[in-house]
């Protein structure tokens, strides 16, 4: 052991061993004892299923348009869509809505609680509760109703309700189409019409 010649060599040897090993101590204690988890000042994060949004692509509120060969303009919107497993051209839609404009300027619109778009086909299909509203003042409802996208031809695959014009109104079956002699676009009711007629007031 060296042996000093005075009381402040030996407390300098004493302070060069004691204060690494406090310094150590110390490291040891902030590791050791750091704050649990879950406390106030702990950094906030998203609890996000990396492997669902992955799994399921989906798009928030999209906007799809285009022009049929006749002319009309049909705008579809929907809250969300995501493409169909396995089918690149198809997607499907929450919420959808529709708008088909016609060069005559006559208007229908479509809002429905899904939708399917399918690219390959030129074919857009609306379903659950299906609101029709047109421009020359026919409220319906259908389940489920069928457009063409390189055409203007907008067919119900079920019965229609609701009122026009004329009054109350029910039908099997509703197709909104060009007539090909006129050129004049027509909503024609078929497949077992009931009227009520209600005069104007």
């Amino acid at each position: 052991m060296a042996v000093f010649d005075n009381r402040h060599s030996r407390a300098v040897a004493y302070a060069k061993v004691i204060l690494p090993l406090a310094a150590l101590a110390m490291l040891a204690t902030l590791f050791l004892f750091d704050r649990a988890p879950g406390t106030a000042d702990s950094i906030p994060y998203a609890r996000v299923d990396v492997e669902t949004l992955a799994r399921e692509q989906r798009l928030g509120n999209p906007t799809y348009g285009t022009v049929t060969e006749d002319g009309t303009a049909i705008t579809f919107r929907a809250n969300a869509v995501r493409p169909e497993a396995g089918e690149s051209d198809v997607v499907n839609a929450a919420r959808m809505t529709a708008r088909f404009e016609t060069p005559d300027g006559a208007t229908l619109d479509l809002t429905a609680d899904e939708g399917v778009i399918d690219g390959r086909a030129r074919i857009a299909e609306l379903g659950g509760s299906v609101d029709i509203v047109t421009s020359t003042g026919y409220r319906m409802t259908t389940d489920r109703i069928a457009a063409e996208l390189d055409r203007s031809t907008v067919e119900t695959t079920g019965a229609v309700q609701g009122s026009g014009p004329a009054g109350t109104l029910e039908a099997g079956r509703m197709i909104l189409t060009q007539d090909a002699s006129s050129g004049q676009y027509l909503l024609v009711f078929n497949a077992g019409v009931k009227l009520v007629y209600v005069p104007q007031k």
